[in-house]
């Protein structure tokens, strides 16, 4: 019997739900078309359903064997359609893929409460769970079973029907709100690039910065123009060193009010309803805020806990930050520094104290070099070895990819690596997935992950020459995919998992072996020459790492606060957006010259991300890398084979397979302390410093 035309069409003319005939199952992302993705979604929504209703309704009493473990490899199609829908949505929008986008997201919401409140699958679920130990399961089948259980509670099994249809309904709308949020900065920042026609604006300028924006502005038709657009790296680059003080306040104004203008593109109204939804939801669920909910499966456990850390970091950084202020204002006698004057003469007492600037360092921080230097840390620590490989498909003509070896030469998965900034792209940098380490019967599935950056592409011709903050960037993404790339499990719900307050922890020590001189000598070479970089310049970098660590500490501690601040309201904001910043900030006595990395309207992380009432995670980690390179630095071996074995296996292999402070311990052999963390970022008393 011939297939009815609709559905051959379904599957036979849409590449996502055929078998990807590319190297290792990638996405063949020449066939994808955005009229592929909904059709392709719904198709596998169907198909979801289905794998769910088989487990739900079986009559058969529930087993690990015909309930968690058909569940746990239920959904694959609609993973692999999803991961690829929105990261593509991150890195290659536009109006199409918007329009689309505004109808998947609820669908996909829509499909995961209908999974998480089906109450014939979790009575299974909930029927093991209270079986306890007489299950006899092995503990990563415990693990993985106490999970679900977990997530089906979180996830509104427990509500009324009133209840779960409400949070059905928010949901919804957070999944959109998020979208609008995300779409309106990405917009936001392509349509208003800071354009100039003086060229005398131009002085302090690095020269390949210049170069950039003169061939950014010629491809828009403004031939003689520059045009800088107000991504991170861009705007801090101008704020360190353009000498031109009203075009720094131009450009950190512009920046600072990114998704405030009261525009089209305006995040005011749409991250307060965003607060309010989550709120809402947090209340339905039993939790007095959405911090409460949000924390509750992370190491810190309490909003309480958060602020009672924060405080600990903020008195000592604002004691530093005052006094970096004083240094600042000396260099600056003619007036007092303000928010676009701090990095400017931060750069310029930088130079005076240890004689590297930026444009010193950058003949040496070649991107390729730098690539191959953290590729090579990964070959010292795990034996593992990446590939170029040209015949895997990509989204874009800029992204690279690589094969990823073991030290036998088996298959590891792939790496794409997409650098430069474009008007179709999110604004920041970070790590994604279009493949999760998945078990299957007929052999694992193994990982096909991304690291995404906004350098700016330099003119045709030109080197691709770092700061050194795009190299601690790399190597920390790096980290993230060397986390994707490792992990394994028995159960998907377990392989790699670990808590959202210890998710940074792969990312940042690999920030660590950046600055190494075993690891400096061999990436860090003159990009005409190759000779390596001078003792006296690589000893300037390392002696400059806690240098400005007062402003640095307290710009993030900033944000973290606002993020707190937001997700623990127990009543909606009736404060302006505005209003609700500025008080955040006189409440910790924060100076007004430093404000937050993030003002709300284009907080990303926690407005279009999955950092809400987590921003926090990225310092609380920092105890755990700090004290964690720490263990190799003691062996006398930063390579050290045996610590380094032990660190893929209980932190970034197996870290979901148990209570997570239990991992780290079973890694480092002892808890962390904060000392170290204050320590490192040059924060406590000279006289403790020393002792």
């Amino acid at each position: 019997m011939n297939q009815p035309t609709a559905a051959r069409r379904e599957t036979g003319e849409n590449p996502l739900l055929q078998e990807f005939d590319t190297p290792f199952g990638a996405p063949p992302f020449h066939l994808i078309r955005p009229g592929h993705y909904l059709p392709a979604i719904q198709r596998a929504i169907r198909v979801h359903d289905d794998e769910i209703s088989v487990i739900a309704n079986n009559p058969a009493a529930p087993t690990f064997e015909n309930t968690i473990l058909p569940f746990d490899r239920s959904g694959k199609l609609l993973r692999r359609v999803g991961l690829i829908f929105f990261n593509m949505m991150e890195v290659d929008a536009n109006s199409e893929m918007n329009g689309i986008s505004m109808t998947i997201a609820p669908l996909m919401a829509a499909h995961e409460d209908d999974v998480m409140m089906n109450e014939k699958l979790f009575s299974r679920v909930k029927a093991l769970r209270d079986a306890g130990e007489s299950l006899k399961l092995d503990p990563v089948a415990a693990r993985a079973l106490d999970r679900y259980y977990v997530d089906f509670s979180r996830g509104g099994a427990f509500l009324t029907d009133y209840q779960k249809g409400r949070v059905k309904e928010i949901n919804a709308e957070l999944a959109t709100l998020a979208l609008l949020f995300g779409e309106h900065l990405r917009r936001e920042i392509a349509a208003n690039p800071v354009i100039v026609d003086d060229p005398a604006t131009l002085a302090g300028l690095p020269a390949h910065l210049v170069n950039a924006a003169a061939a950014a502005a010629a491809r828009d038709g403004r031939e003689g123009k520059w045009k800088f657009t107000l991504h991170r790296s861009n705007v801090d680059a101008i704020l360190c060193h353009a000498d031109d003080r009203s075009f720094r306040q131009r450009v950190h104004r512009e920046a600072a009010n990114l998704g405030a203008r009261s525009n089209e593109n305006d995040n005011k109204s749409i991250l307060r309803l965003i607060a309010a939804r989550r709120l809402e939801k947090a209340n339905v669920m039993g939790y007095k805020c959405h911090a409460d909910y949000a924390l509750e499966e992370n190491m810190a456990k309490t909003p309480d806990a958060v602020y009672a850390f924060l405080d600990r970091v903020l008195a000592p950084a604002l004691r530093v930050a005052n006094e970096e202020l004083e240094a600042l204002n000396a260099l600056a006698d003619n007036h007092d520094v303000e928010p676009w004057d701090w990095l400017y003469y931060t750069e310029k007492l930088r130079q005076q104290k240890f004689g590297a600037g930026a444009e010193t360092l950058a003949p040496y921080l070649l991107l390729d070099n730098v690539r191959e230097g953290m590729f090579d840390v990964a070959n010292r620590l795990y034996g593992i070895t990446f590939h170029r490989r040209d015949d895997i498909p990509a989204y874009h003509p800029d992204v690279e990819r690589y094969e990823a070896r073991e030290r036998d030469g088996s298959h590891l998965g792939i790496l794409y690596i997409d650098y430069y900034s474009r008007d179709s792209k999110s604004a920041g940098a970070w790590m994604t997935e279009f493949r999760h380490h998945s078990p299957e019967p007929s052999g694992d599935h193994l990982p096909h992950v991304a690291i995404v950056f906004n350098l700016t592409k330099r003119a045709e011709g030109e080197p691709t020459l770092l700061a050194w903050d795009d190299v601690t960037t790399l190597f920390h993404e790096f980290g993230h995919a060397l986390h994707g790339l490792f992990s394994r499990g028995a159960y998907r719900r377990v392989s790699g998992t670990i808590p959202a307050d210890m998710v940074e922890l792969p990312s940042q020590i690999m920030e660590n072996w950046a600055s190494e001189p075993a690891v400096m000598k061999r990436y860090a070479r003159h990009f005409t020459t190759g000779e390596p970089i001078p003792d006296a310049l690589a000893n300037s970098i390392r002696g400059s790492l806690d240098f400005n660590q007062g402003f640095a500490t307290v710009e993030y501690l900033a944000s973290a606060y606002l993020d707190m601040d937001w997700h623990t309201l127990e009543l909606p904001a009736r404060l302006s957006v505005a209003a609700f910043d500025e008080r955040s900030m006189t409440r910790r006595h924060i100076l007004s010259r430093i404000p937050p990395r993030h003002h709300s309207s284009h907080f990303l992380h926690i407005f279009n991300g999955e950092y809400a009432a987590g921003y926090y995670v990225y310092l609380w980690a920092e105890v755990l890398d700090t004290d964690a390179f720490k263990a190799f630095k003691e062996t006398g071996d930063i390579f050290n084979p045996l610590l380094a074995e032990k660190f893929r296996r209980h932190i970034l292999a197996e870290g979901g397979f148990g209570d997570p402070m239990t991992r780290y311990v079973n890694f480092r052999g002892a808890n962390p302390s904060e000392q170290a963390l204050l320590e490192k970022r040059g924060l406590l008393p000279k006289q403790d410093n020393n002792a």
